[in-house]
């Protein structure tokens, strides 16, 4: 569930984390994810299934996501987008906090 979707992000550029960048998307746009990463030819698919699985989870449908990874865990990359989407209004789960 959420209110109206703003902008946010989470994380940082250091090495082992990922910066989640989010912003709502156009009626009907879908779920759509740009992915800048220094792994992106061994892992960037896994990464993008990663942020959709989340997106997914909470229900979202229209929503842009701009990710920067330098080299963040699984672990790592659901929580940053988790906290990107609690700043920009998600209301999460009370199992997820």
């Amino acid at each position: 569930m959420m209110n109206e979707l703003k902008p946010a992000q989470a994380g940082t550029l250091e090495s082992n984390d990922i910066m989640i960048t989010v912003a709502p998307g156009a009626s009907g746009s879908g779920v759509v994810i740009e992915l800048e990463s220094i792994v992106l030819a061994q892992y960037g698919q896994l990464i993008k299934q990663v942020i959709a699985a989340v997106i997914a989870e909470q229900g979202i449908h229209d929503i842009y996501i701009k990710a920067v990874d330098r080299g963040a865990l699984d672990c790592t990359i659901k929580a940053r987008t988790l906290a990107a989407l609690t700043r920009a209004g998600v209301i999460l789960p009370k199992e997820l906090i």
